[in-house]
């Protein structure tokens, strides 16, 4: 390595409470639920006989490696992970768009949007769930009501006003 090299940190892994508890009933459900069913399925695949053609046993083995590998992003995301609460960012956000805020921008053209902001394993453009660090995330952190906050899109520059921060439960 050169002498002249920055090694990058990765990102924090910042997530709420919902986020959480979705990732441990998804972990609970692979570990107690769907592992030990394929487990089994895998046995009786492999008490049929002749591995090397039996479609059953290679499509159970398959799974189970997908299952574990799952299990082991989502222990080490869950060990790694900053629980960020609302409630306890909303003591301390004096008015500031942080994580966990939902904000209310108005566009360009006049229209009202709101954003949530998340962590990156809570993304849901639909329901307006932004990452913290995506162009708009990054544009609304430390905003406060009434200022304009400017990002970058494919489109160009995009510029919005914030109208309204507020911290609730997210789903």
């Amino acid at each position: 390595m050169m002498a002249n090299q920055k090694i990058s940190k990765p990102a924090p892994i910042y997530m709420t409470p919902a986020c959480a508890l979705r990732l441990r009933a998804e972990l609970k459900e692979i570990l107690y639920q769907l592992r030990p069913e394929m487990v089994k399925t895998a046995a009786w695949a492999a008490s049929n006989g002749d591995r090397s053609e039996n479609a059953d046993y290679h499509y159970a083995k398959r799974k189970l490696r997908q299952y574990d590998g799952r299990i082991r992003f989502l222990t080490q995301r869950l060990h790694d992970a900053t629980i960020v609460d609302s409630a306890e960012q909303q003591k301390i956000a004096k008015g500031r768009v942080l994580f966990g805020c939902t904000v209310t921008v108005e566009t360009e053209a006049g229209e009202e949007k709101g954003f949530s902001i998340v962590g990156v394993d809570e993304l849901d453009i639909a329901r307006g769930y932004v990452s913290w660090i995506s162009p708009i995330g990054r544009a609304l952190l430390g905003a406060v009501e009434g200022d304009l906050v400017t990002f970058s899109t494919p489109g160009g520059q995009t510029e919005l006003e914030i109208v309204k921060v507020e911290y609730k439960e997210l789903e």
